[in-house]
């Protein structure tokens, strides 16, 4: 798909209406997943050459920033779906003429339906291609913002129920569904690393190259976007850093749970097992006088039934006092 933005409004355009005309007046140049017809236009139109998806995703350097006749490329990492359960990461091309920005991405993030959003309210507003990219390029830093927020509330949410005071009982937490949470926050904290590095190698180089192309001054306000990218880095970093501080106290938790509910399954097993052993030998006199032979002198006498008794509670407090004498209790 891809969408025009001009002083006059927001538009999208299929193949078959690009034109050199309808590309007069445009400021921003928004290629989203487009097919390799619309590429081909685009180019065309344009007279440069974009990077594909898999050059776009190269780590080197020399890669992804460059300065081809005149035409500035920087390509970031863009955090996409980092609301849900799968945060993930797409390369997101930004190339640049002091004229025109062309913006090639594979996934619809957040920030770029927002500044549509704010372009097509008040297009007056981005009357300069450099405003564009800067405008863009605020939004999808304070998005990495709000998504920082996002984890480190949670994992406050996360560090009140770990470290909650008072007793619990084993299996008070589930902690299937916090090993998710944590897994999920750890993915959103790298993404925001990975992205916060690559847009701050975008800022550097476009204010350091941006000069060059045109006597257009570069706007005051990217200083203040620079300064804010180098906060939020470290931010995500502290942000990382109580993400594995968790991880390791709810790991430490299970095993320490673990431990208590092996505790306390031996100790239940010790007990019957001394049980099983006292109550041996009163039950092998039981058995013993419960047969019923005929030739059974002790079932004549008087005092036979007190004998049995005595000697069967005899029998189970001897093998009491031996595992009391021994510390086996």
């Amino acid at each position: 798909m891809i969408k025009l933005y001009s002083p006059k409004g927001v538009r999208t355009a299929a193949v078959g209406e690009l034109s050199a005309q309808s590309w007069q007046n445009v400021l921003w140049v928004d290629l989203l997943d487009p097919s390799a017809e619309e590429i081909k236009a685009a180019e065309a139109l344009e007279q440069l050459s974009l990077p594909t998806r898999n050059e776009a995703q190269e780590i080197e350097v020399s890669s992804r920033l460059y300065n081809e006749n005149r035409t500035l490329f920087m390509t970031a990492t863009i955090m996409v779906r980092a609301a849900d359960p799968n945060p993930a990461t797409s390369p997101v091309t930004f190339v640049y003429r002091p004229e025109r920005l062309v913006t090639l991405r594979f996934d619809d993030a957040a920030p770029f339906k927002v500044f549509a959003a704010r372009y097509e309210r008040s297009p007056e507003t981005f009357l300069t291609a450099q405003k564009v990219f800067l405008g863009l390029f605020d939004e999808i830093v304070d998005r990495i913002a709000d998504i920082l927020e996002l984890v480190a509330a949670d994992l406050n949410s996360l560090s009140t129920a770990i470290f909650a005071s008072g007793s619990r009982e084993p299996g008070f937490i589930d902690y299937n569904e916090l090993l998710r949470r944590i897994g999920q926050n750890a993915a959103r904290s790298t993404n925001a690393r990975e992205s916060l590095v690559s847009l701050r190698r975008v800022h550097g180089y476009f204010t350091e190259t941006c000069g060059n192309l045109s006597a257009e001054q570069v706007d005051e306000h990217w200083r203040i976007t620079g300064k804010d990218v180098i906060a939020l880095a470290d931010h995500a970093n502290f942000v990382s850093s109580k993400v594995t501080f968790i991880l390791d106290a709810t790991l430490g938790l299970i095993n320490s749970e673990q431990n208590t509910i092996n505790s306390q399954q031996n100790r239940i097993i010790k007990l019957f097992s001394v049980l099983a052993v006292v109550l041996l030998p009163p039950t092998l006199i039981a058995s013993i006088y419960g047969m019923n032979f005929q030739h059974m002198p002790e079932l004549r006498w008087p005092w036979g039934y007190p004998f049995a008794l005595v000697l069967m509670l005899i029998s189970a407090v001897v093998p009491y006092l031996i595992f009391k004498y021994k510390r086996w209790l």
